[in-house]
């Protein structure tokens, strides 16, 4: 039987995070002023190219909202049910899904974020289950495929495998932006779940024995630290407890570069941290993985692109996480937005974990 497929595109999706925004609701303008391109509709063909010949009817919205990426991907025949505004707006996203619905798909595709999985279950609840293409740049809910690969091969097997009920989480960015997480369930969705394909939602470990672990990671890192050799330190409250370690204010969920012990830049996007490494080229990257989901790039730390990890190499990727959290995470996961370089990184990543202490976790490529 055919399956149909109601398929969109958020364009704006993404777009705050090479360049320091945190996230892109509400900011789309002030994203492009600084410098950032779209992003979701490279991600979505990534997942839709794989799809070409599949007996699959398509339903979508007009350019920039999915028609375009379809055609892209080399799948011709699709039916548009919704055209958007200009510029496109949430109320797009709720009336194409809703469009959809009315129609009878069978499964809802969309390329976005947390903002973007807000408004299509708005839309359609529970009727019909959807999945996410992530393009976003946190994506704390647990309706997004965990990259595009994973994304197609849930599509090819949906039908066949079981819907889970999944979070999808409301994050306030206005509160993300100056440095405070905070989230609440929005509501569940039902979405195809294959084990290691779907990413898990975002747990957060504050007890006192992880306070302590944080403070022996951060007695070990800052010992080893080098002279001269430029540290681009990631997003989270480990990687903070480090900065603090040495005297220095950290920006809690954004990207900070030290060098001889003093911050050279707070918050940098990825072209300051590009034109800091023509300047510096000996660097290291110190990241710790989001809790529980396992992603250690690609989620919330988009300023730390390709680019920028091509320039510092990935021997130099510290990975840093307490003991609490590594036993909720299994498995470690990279979408950094270029498959060839997650490739690289290998099957497993040495994660320092306490003063001295190390374990290594298992890297999965769902590609």
């Amino acid at each position: 039987m055919m399956r149909s497929i109601g398929f969109l595109v958020n364009p704006v999706a993404g777009m705050g995070g090479a360049v320091g925004l945190a996230g892109t609701d509400g900011k789309a303008d002030e994203a492009i002023r600084r410098g950032a391109v779209p992003r979701a509709a490279d991600r979505a063909l990534q997942a839709l190219s794989p799809l070409r010949g599949e007996e699959i009817r398509w339903y979508t919205s007009a350019a920039p909202m999915g028609r375009d990426v379809l055609a892209s991907a080399g799948i011709e025949r699709c039916t548009v049910l919704h055209h958007p505004a200009t510029p496109t707006t949430a109320a797009d996203t709720r009336a194409a899904c809703r469009a959809f619905l009315e129609a009878g798909v069978d499964l809802i595709l969309f390329c976005g974020g947390d903002g973007t999985a807000r408004d299509v279950l708005d839309a359609v609840g529970r009727e019909v289950p959807i999945l996410g293409i992530p393009a976003g740049v946190k994506m704390y809910s647990a309706v997004f495929a965990v990259n595009p690969a994973a994304a197609a091969d849930l599509i090819r097997r949906a039908g066949e495998i079981p819907c889970r009920e999944s979070e999808v989480m409301d994050v306030d960015e206005e509160a993300y932006r100056s440095g405070r997480l905070t989230t609440h369930l929005y509501g569940y969705a039902r979405v195809p779940f294959i084990p290691e394909r779907i990413q898990g939602g975002k747990q957060v470990f504050e007890q006192q024995d992880e306070e302590r672990a944080k403070d022996d990671i951060a007695a070990f890192i800052s010992e080893v630290m080098l002279p001269e050799m430029l540290y681009i330190i990631g997003a989270g409250s480990t990687t903070a407890r480090i900065m603090e370690r040495l005297g220095l204010v950290p920006t809690l969920l954004g990207v900070d570069v030290v060098r001889n012990g003093e911050i050279l830049v707070r918050n940098a996007d990825e072209r300051t941290l590009l034109a800091l490494l023509d300047k510096h080229p000996r660097a290291k990257v110190i990241l710790s993985p989001i809790g529980a989901q396992g992603f250690v790039l690609g989620r919330g730390n988009q300023q730390i692109s390709p680019a920028v990890l091509r320039k510092t190499g990935l021997r130099n990727l510290i990975v840093v996480a307490t003991p609490g959290k590594l036993a909720a995470t299994p498995l470690l996961y990279v979408d950094s937005g270029d498959p060839d370089l997650d490739r690289e990184v290998g099957d497993s990543l040495q994660v320092i974990s306490g003063y001295r202490i190390a374990q290594r976790k298992r890297v999965i490529h769902p590609d």
